[in-house]
């Protein structure tokens, strides 16, 4: 049994908040440069570019590269082999949301409660999704998400008898309906079977996914490349202002589900889908 002290927890937590909030992972940033050079509408080059330009000065600057620091998604995989100390896990890592979001001087977006819509003042409670895996290693992965992007997001119950071109036709459907306003070009999250909850989940998960990594099934790899040419022709373009570039790369995650059901969720991310992940 390994012995974690929950303060390496709290620590590891505020560090990785400023991180994904200042630094756009490497292969994004790569994806972004590809599709500028690619990209045959001069508008959707210059506007790309000034993504680039924006990216630059966030790292030059050390300020974060939205102004919409997000809710912080916290994916925790904890190791059976570990038996953590000092403190409640879960009271560490709002701990560690608050201190990032103080420290790092990250706008604090979260209300307390959905209708009364008092702002707690330090971006927590955090949305926080533990499973328990071999080992005793602790992984962490922080996700800030923006709502610009997360309110373009949708979930459909679909019925056994749709199949793959169905699920491809509402993904691209979801798009449409968001246009511009998810600030793209875009990197989508797509969750397929489980349950309700489950649906959502995996579409969220696939968002942390390198945009260089596709789904190791070279069927649902087909289907991801598929949906991404599909999306790119819809002309919507970087910020909604026409273009090839209308998303940077589509990840699907999948799940068993039940007989009588075909759950299909779409996380919807803007250019700048952020995440910064630890090993403890």
């Amino acid at each position: 049994m390994r012995e974690i002290n929950v303060e390496i927890i709290r620590k590891t937590v505020e560090e990785l908040c400023i991180k994904a909030n200042k630094i756009l992972p490497d292969d994004l940033v790569c994806r972004i440069g590809e599709c500028r050079g690619c990209e045959s509408n001069t508008l959707a080059q210059n506007v790309l570019g000034d993504i680039e330009e924006n990216l630059d000065a966030a790292k030059e600057l050390d300020i974060p590269i939205c102004q919409d620091t997000g809710m912080a998604v916290i994916f925790i995989e904890i190791g059976q082999d570990v038996h953590f100390v000092g403190g409640s896990l879960n009271e560490a890592i709002n701990n560690g949301v608050h201190d990032g979001y103080i420290n790092g001087y990250l706008r604090c977006s979260v209300v307390g409660d959905p209708l009364r819509r008092v702002n707690t003042k330090d971006n927590t409670p955090a949305v926080i999704h533990t499973s328990i895996v071999d080992g005793d290693k602790v992984n962490i992965t922080v996700a800030p998400k923006g709502f610009g992007s997360e309110n373009m997001s949708a979930l459909k119950m679909m019925t056994p008898a749709r199949g793959r071109e169905d699920i491809i036709n509402y993904v691209v459907d979801v798009v449409k309906t968001a246009a511009g306003n998810p600030c793209p070009p875009m990197v989508l999250g797509i969750g397929i079977g489980g349950d309700f909850e489950q649906c959502a989940f995996l579409a969220k998960k696939a968002l942390c996914r390198s945009v260089s990594v596709k789904n190791s099934d070279e069927y649902y790899a087909e289907m991801e490349k598929e949906i991404l040419e599909k999306i790119n022709q819809t002309g919507i373009g970087p910020q909604g202002f026409g273009g090839d570039t209308t998303a940077l790369s589509v990840a699907i995650e999948t799940a068993p589900t039940h007989i009588a059901g075909l759950p299909v969720s779409v996380n919807v991310g803007c250019h700048v889908t952020r995440h910064a992940s630890a090993e403890i």
